[in-house]
């Protein structure tokens, strides 16, 4: 299995994306390591919380991610393809029609 990693500004490996069950697992000693973090951060000790903004710029990305919803689910709520969907996020700019689709798609999600 291989892991997903998140690259900090800088080009290194800063986040790991872990399967579920691989999370359960771990998770006591997950747990135990960002309590350790936070009671450094309180000691004055650099601990950086994940911000999804820094990391995403694509603002049907970003609204898709902070709404806990995939590709295929948003494409399916909008009538196209996930194919269509990725292309769209890896584009640098989005027409304000669009994105206004997106948001309404992503509004009625629990309707």
């Amino acid at each position: 299995m291989r892991l997903q990693t998140i690259k900090s500004i800088d080009g290194k490996d800063e986040y790991v994306l872990l399967p579920v069950a691989v999370y359960k697992a771990l998770k006591d000693e997950i747990e135990d390591e960002v309590s350790g973090l936070e009671a450094a951060a309180k000691k004055g000790e650099e601990y950086v919380p994940f911000v999804l903004e820094d990391y995403i710029d694509n603002p049907v990305a970003l609204a898709r991610m902070s709404a806990h919803m995939t590709q295929k689910e948003l494409a399916e709520r909008l009538g196209v393809t996930q194919a269509y969907i990725s292309k769209v996020e890896r584009q640098d700019k989005v027409t304000p029609l669009l994105l206004s689709r997106v948001k309404a798609a992503l509004a009625t999600r629990n309707t």
